[in-house]
Parts: structure tokens; sequence; C-alpha cells
């Protein structure tokens, strides 16, 4: 006889969890609620409804949120998810800067800091995350065991087995093996390491650009070029976790002599993020004349005033992010590409000389939009990620202390 005693498919208990979970997404999807309300909107009858909501409010997952009138002389009883039940931890992890958040599982943030990111070794940045999270927890008037789900975002691609990140050549000692049990040492063993450009994706798909869309991506052009894919409504990672890394695209190839000598080790940027990140548009004005131009943004800018050299290299850009765009179109023919980063910022600049590209190389077309939330894109994505995983942890807590 097996000692399985789990709930069933169909028990009582497992009905009862399956009440309790709709109970609690009604409330959490659709705000505060009276038990009439909720069995309306869910279908359960009311004394299901009353049962659920006891058995969340005695697991600490609900809260009674005040009463309404509900007719002459009556009143009924307003519920709401308790937000206390846990909370979530998000980490954003740039060249320059350290973002962090923590946030309770309403998803309202109670706690937001900065940090300069000045570490010159993989050691450096850990302690600096390590401390950023500790000022977090210190604001938000929390300790670490109080947080459910932690999501670090990143450059690179994490590889599981062998707990190392690739592809992150812009934070030193960055790659080094054993990377990710190191910051699970720091911030938890409920944590999840995620590719900055994928986390920025699901941000613009949870509160920016593209809500409501179910197959979109986010190209972020910045320091490094990368782009995360949501279909279906869902992130994409592809086999390996590398789906989206399209600075590695080959790009400007000789049209005559086929396939240069490429040395990939010495490449270690890829070919498509050496043409059309931020430092070539640098590179690019330079070489067009712009002597005193020493960032990106100085040539968005220069032709902001009218620079018709800065107006000149900003059309290039636009060429080198048509590639991108048709490049990815023909491939996962998405409805929107948003595009992200700091480049992203000029989309006003960009927006026509793109459009005019793409009309040129590709017949497919698809929407072309500036992302909404900025610098905030991967740190949001992180926060909505954590949340998945830390609902789900609290509610299947609440089945094994009950």
């Amino acid at each position: 006889m097996s000692a399985d005693k789990s709930p069933q498919v169909g028990t009582p208990a497992n009905m009862r969890g399956l009440n309790q979970r709709a109970v609690l997404e009604r409330l959490r999807t659709a705000g505060p609620a009276t038990r009439p309300r909720i069995a309306t909107d869910t279908g359960l009858s009311k004394p299901t409804v009353g049962q659920a909501l006891l058995d969340l409010e005695q697991h600490g997952l609900v809260r009674t949120a005040g009463r309404t009138l509900a007719g002459p002389g009556r009143s009924a009883v307003v519920y709401e998810v308790d937000p206390s039940a846990g909370h979530v931890l998000g980490i954003d992890i740039g060249r320059g800067l350290i973002r962090v958040a923590v946030a309770d599982l309403s998803g309202a943030v109670v706690a937001r800091l900065d940090e300069r990111n000045r570490a010159r070794s993989a050691s450096a940045l850990m302690r600096i995350v390590h401390e950023s999270a500790e000022k977090a927890f210190d604001q938000a008037g929390i300790r670490i065991g109080d947080v459910v789900s932690t999501v670090v975002s990143t450059p690179g691609v994490p590889d599981a087995g062998s707990a190392t990140l690739q592809q992150a050549p812009n934070l030193p000692g960055w790659e080094r093996k054993g990377l990710l049990k190191e910051l699970e040492s720091v911030l938890g063993t409920e944590m999840t390491v995620e590719n900055d450009a994928n986390l920025s994706a699901v941000g613009e798909h949870e509160s920016g650009a593209a809500r409501g869309v179910d197959a979109s991506v986010c190209v972020t052009v910045g320091t490094g070029i990368g782009m995360g894919i949501i279909l279906d409504g869902r992130l994409y990672r592809g086999a390996h976790g590398a789906a989206g890394e399209i600075g590695y695209l080959p790009f400007g190839w000789p049209s005559g002599g086929g396939m240069p000598d490429i040395d990939y080790a010495k490449q270690r940027q890829g070919m498509l993020e050496s043409a059309a990140a931020a430092h070539s548009v640098v590179e690019h004005a330079t070489r067009a004349g712009l002597t005193k131009i020493r960032t990106a943004k100085d040539v968005f800018e220069a032709a902001r005033r009218g620079d018709g050299t800065a107006l000149e290299v900003v059309e290039e850009e636009a060429n080198r992010l048509a590639f991108v765009v048709s490049s990815v179109a023909a491939v996962i023919d998405p409805e929107l590409v948003v595009i992200a980063g700091g480049i992203g910022k000029n989309h006003d600049l960009l927006a026509v000389p793109l459009e005019r590209a793409m009309g040129r190389v590709t017949p497919m077309r698809p929407k072309i939009v500036p992302g909404e939330l900025g610098e905030e894109a991967a740190l949001t994505g992180a926060i909505a990620t954590a949340l998945r995983t830390a609902r789900d942890v609290v509610f299947d807590r609440r089945g094994r202390t009950g």
C-alpha cells in the first residue's frame, strides 16, 4: 500500500485547495470584494466561498478590509489579499548601477534604492549586492527570512549546470565558475538569476509598452544589445537560456567576399553588438568629425539641436536597428517590438529613419514603440517574476501548515 497521503484530484481536500486558490486569485486580480461578489465572479457557491475565505484568513493570506452597504440597513464584509503574507526581493545588476526593490505580495514596492557599481571584481560586486539587499531590508522593516522569493537581473546567460554566468564580459569576473552558488549563499536559496534583457521584456509586458500583447520582443540597446522574447504571454528562453542573444548576430560582412576570417575568441561582444551598441554610435560620430562627442547621449543631443553630421549618425544607427528588427520579425513574427535601453530613449529621433529603413529591407512590419519603463524595466520584471513564484510558495505552505 502506498504511503503517499497527498491530496488526489477530486478528493475533498484537493477541491478545498482549488476553491481557495480560485478565491485568492479573484482577489489578487480584481481587488477587494464581498463574499457575494466573489461567488458571482468565480461561479462558486456562497457557502463554498465563505469556507475558502475562512481558511485563507486563518492562514494569513486574506484579511477583512471593512464593510460596505449591500442594501438598505445591510452591510457586507469586504475581503482583500493580505500583502504582509510575504515579501519578494528584486535586484538589477548593471555595469554602472545596482537597483534594488522589496515588494509585498500585493506587488506594492515597500523599499527602493540604487547603489553605484564601482566594483572591479566579482567579489567586490558580491559585497555591494549583499550590502544593498541589507539596506533594502532595513528600509522595508523586514528580515531576510521574510523574503519568499528573490530574482536577480544581470547581463549574461545563467548556466545552472556549472552555476556560472556566460556571456557577461561587461562585469569583471562575473563569468567565473560557481558564481551563482556564491550569489545564492549571499541572498538565500529561494533565488533565481535571469538575463536582464529577458526581465526587461517581462517588465514591459507586465506594466509597460507591451501590456496585453501575447507576442512581443523587447530589444535593449545601450552598453550592449540584448532581447527578451514573449510568446503566448510567457517569456521564451530557448533550449539553453540564450534566446534573444542578438548581439551575436553577424553584421557587416562584405557583400562580395563571403564570410571574413573571424576569431570568435576575441570577438567577445559579437558582431551586431559591436556595430550598433552605444559605443559604436560614439565611434561613428568621431569618425564623421564630431570630435567633442563623448557619449551616445551627446550624439543624440547634437542631433536634436539640428547638427547635420549628428543626424547622419542617427540615421545610420536607425539603419542598423532596422537590420535587428527585420531579422527578428522574419523569425519570430512579433506583433510588437519595444526598443528600450539608453538608445531606445531616443525614439523621437529614431522613429522616422527606422521606419524608412524597414521599408527598404523587409515587407514584415511589426509595430515599433519605445519602452515605457526606462531604466526600471528589468527591475520591474524581476519583481513580477518573483511575485509569481512567491504567491505559489506561500499558498503551498498554507497547505502544509493546514
